[in-house]
């Protein structure tokens, strides 16, 4: 896991004589976690574990559309994990940005493998949109994008 301009930033404060707050630090990681969690239900084929971190009014964007938790679940969820588990994804830097209780992170990755009889190879564009529910952090909105590489 790899956080990119965020961490450049705390070292630049960092060589520049200040800290970085280590609260923003924790709540930096702590999103991170979230959404590295959600991806590993997905691969893992744990549907229970991927729900449980969308907000219940989450929105996700994807191949034009949208959708709410209720479809994502009766449907889309099942494919994602599919997916998931035939083609690994390596991500690049994720871009963490806090706000309150309210954070994003965008990241961009490379996906390679074989879905059936279909080769895949993409370069894929996410973010994320979460916000604090009772102390812990919810996936309010993910948005997804992807092209075939070249």
């Amino acid at each position: 896991m790899r956080i990119a301009r965020w961490a450049l930033a705390v070292a630049s404060m960092a060589a520049l004589g200040g800290a970085a707050p280590a609260a923003q630090a924790q709540e930096t990681q702590a999103v991170v976690d979230v959404i590295e969690a959600f991806h590993a239900a997905l691969v893992a084929g744990d549907s229970t574990t991927a729900l449980s971190l969308l907000a219940a009014d989450v929105v996700i964007l994807e191949s034009g559309g949208t959708e709410n938790k209720d479809h994502y679940r009766n449907g889309h969820i099942s494919g994602d994990m599919r997916f998931a588990q035939a083609a690994p994804r390596e991500r690049g830097d994720i871009d963490v940005r806090v706000l309150g209780d309210v954070a994003w992170a965008s990241s961009t990755s490379i996906t390679q493998g074989r879905l059936g009889d279909r080769e895949i190879n993409s370069q894929g564009a996410e973010l994320v949109v979460l916000a604090r529910d009772g102390g812990s952090w919810k996936i309010t909105a993910i948005h997804w994008s992807s092209r075939n590489r070249r």
